[in-house]
């Protein structure tokens, strides 16, 4: 459990919970959930004191569960946002194993896609957040504002306007933290999908399509899309609480500022949205294009394969002609007829081909 202490343009880490807010500032407290049921009588304790009411059970029970969609409620007194987020390349790397992240197949990026639920509890006076282990949203933080406390007593005036203005601000900047990791997802991602769209629309490819991995993305990108839909939802339900029953000690400037800062969380999220259903669109119509392509190949084959047979047509006929059995034919009883048919067989099968050729039916094409 770590404990930050953010008063008047300073801050301060504190090894145990204060009996009463900073003037002017509030407190954070972050614990992995991992520890939750281990610092939970602390955590009501700290909620009572500074908060005003301790954490309803229902509550707690969300806080702790890893699988929780993202969503919005509240008390009287505190609001609860759960918000998932991009599980860190360790976190994948200890799920899937090392096998799994050295794929180098298709599309993989996409398989490895994976979420971790961020808990935040918002008092007036008080912030308390639950990550799962390790969690890089509250380490960049507590870092952040460590190398802050750590360069000198007191923050510099540039450090100070840096410094979060209440809980909900400090909440909004690590959401917008959250909702920037789809955003760099979306570069991989894309690289990806346009390098797997251009190996299926190359002419004349002999690989085969890994179906399955497409697959794969589909899913991936229809989970992101839910996932970000979610964080709308709650984010889009924070904010109109906000804007219907405003904090009465707020000023008018930090609620305004505060406004400001969930709406760009969520264009942030809308972004995401959008990237997502732009490549869903871009995967349907490279398959779309991609089995046109197969179609105009397998219409070259037949066109030239009827070609051929429509040339070698003539030379049945007159095979099957001069294999009759009557006893006088043309040419049966000279000692050239045989060379004389042959040599027309062959002007016949040339003047076909030629003039196939020049209606382009024996043309190979770039499909």
């Amino acid at each position: 459990m770590q404990i930050v202490e953010f008063g008047a343009g300073t801050l301060r880490f504190l090894d145990h919970v204060p009996t009463r807010a900073p003037q002017g500032g509030f407190v954070w407290i972050y614990l992995e959930r991992e520890h939750l049921e281990q610092d939970l009588p602390v955590l009501q304790r700290a909620a009572q004191a500074l908060g005003g009411s301790p954490l309803l059970d229902l509550h707690v029970k969300d806080l702790g569960n890893r699988g929780h969609p993202s969503r919005y409620d509240y008390t009287s007194v505190y609001d609860l946002v759960i918000f998932r987020r991009l599980a860190s390349e360790p976190e994948v790397r200890a799920e899937l194993g090392e096998a799994a992240m050295a794929g180098k197949g298709p599309l993989a990026a996409f398989g490895r896609i994976s979420t971790r639920a961020l808990g935040f509890v918002v008092f007036d006076r008080l912030l308390i957040t639950v990550h799962p282990a390790g969690c890089f949203a509250a380490r960049a933080f507590i870092e952040r504002y460590l190398q802050d406390a750590l360069r000198s007593e007191g923050l510099s005036a540039s450090a100070r306007t840096r410094l979060p203005s209440g809980a909900a601000d400090l909440m909004l900047r690590m959401l917008n933290l959250v909702v920037d990791s789809y955003l760099e997802l979306r570069k991989v991602l894309s690289a990806e999908l346009d390098g797997w769209q251009q190996a299926l629309l190359a002419p004349r490819t002999t690989a085969e399509v890994d179906w399955a991995a497409l697959m794969t993305a589909r899913n991936a990108l229809h989970m992101l899309q839910d996932l970000c839909e979610e964080q709308n939802d709650a984010m889009q339900e924070w904010l109109d609480s906000q804007r219907e029953q405003p904090p009465p000690w707020m000023s008018q400037a930090e609620r305004d500022g505060l406004l400001a800062r969930a709406r760009d969380v969520v264009e942030h999220v809308e972004r995401v949205v959008h990237h997502v259903n732009r490549m869903e669109q871009s995967a349907e119509t490279a398959v779309q294009i991609h089995f046109s392509a197969v179609g105009n190949r397998t219409n070259d084959i037949m066109r030239t394969l009827t070609a051929l047979t429509a040339i070698f047509l003539p030379l049945n006929l007159i095979a099957g002609i001069f294999g009759m059995n009557f006893e006088l034919l043309p040419l049966t009883h000279q000692a050239a007829g045989f060379w004389w048919t042959l040599a027309a067989m062959g002007v016949i099968a040339v003047l076909l081909g030629i003039v196939f050729w020049r209606k382009r039916y024996l043309a190979r094409t770039g499909h």
